[in-house]
């Protein structure tokens, strides 16, 4: 009886041992990883794209909480991109365990005219929070796309559109279209598969 107890005793810390080693182990890679936030002041800021050192990790309002930006010590290229804005860059040198804060301050790039742009594109897609790239630009995420009095605004001619998410496969399509021509999209991103997804694209 004796020595069961103590098996179950030595057990039990083993166990707290390796549980508050774990924890350890966290709140050392937490110590180690700097934080990057972001104050945004307009609609355009918050849905505005963001890029750490060429790759796309998501849109300004929906990087914090759970999905926080974390980031390894040393210097960073982070790029702020909204459409018909000019790109917000930044090299930043972080260091371990700092909190880094983005004050942005997106300005209009009056060399682009919308007046042009009378094609409406709508977008359709899961998962919702995926980019949106038209002719290689950034253009938004679908959920700005998506739903009543939401669409993109195009100028009539020939574009190559890419909505894509890091994880998941991409969608790739060109679009002819003429002056006030109304498009719909619909597709569903593959996650970790070679399948294609399937598609669809309808005139409205």
């Amino acid at each position: 009886m004796e020595v069961d107890v103590f098996r179950r005793r030595g057990l039990s810390l083993l166990l707290a041992i390796c549980f508050f080693g774990v924890i350890g182990v966290l709140h050392a890679e937490n110590r180690v990883l700097a934080e990057v936030r972001f104050v945004a002041h307009s609609s355009a800021e918050k849905n505005a794209g963001v890029w750490v050192d060429g790759q796309y990790v998501g849109f300004v309002k929906e990087l914090n909480g759970d999905k926080k930006m974390l980031l390894l010590p040393g210097k960073h290229e982070i790029v702020v991109r909204q459409a018909w804005y000019k790109d917000y860059v930044e090299q930043a040198l972080l260091e371990p365990g700092e909190v880094h804060t983005v004050n942005l301050s997106l300005e209009k790039d009056t060399r682009m005219s919308v007046s042009a742009a009378t094609v409406e594109l709508k977008i359709s897609a899961t998962p919702n929070r995926a980019a949106v790239f038209v002719d290689d630009q950034f253009a938004g995420h679908v959920d700005e796309f998506d739903g009543p009095g939401k669409a993109m605004l195009l100028t009539p001619g020939q574009h190559r559109l890419r909505i894509a998410l890091p994880g998941y496969l991409p969608f790739e399509t060109v679009l002819n279209v003429r002056a006030h021509q109304k498009l719909k999209i619909q597709t569903e991103l593959a996650k970790g598969s070679i399948s294609e997804a399937g598609t669809l694209v309808t005139e409205e």
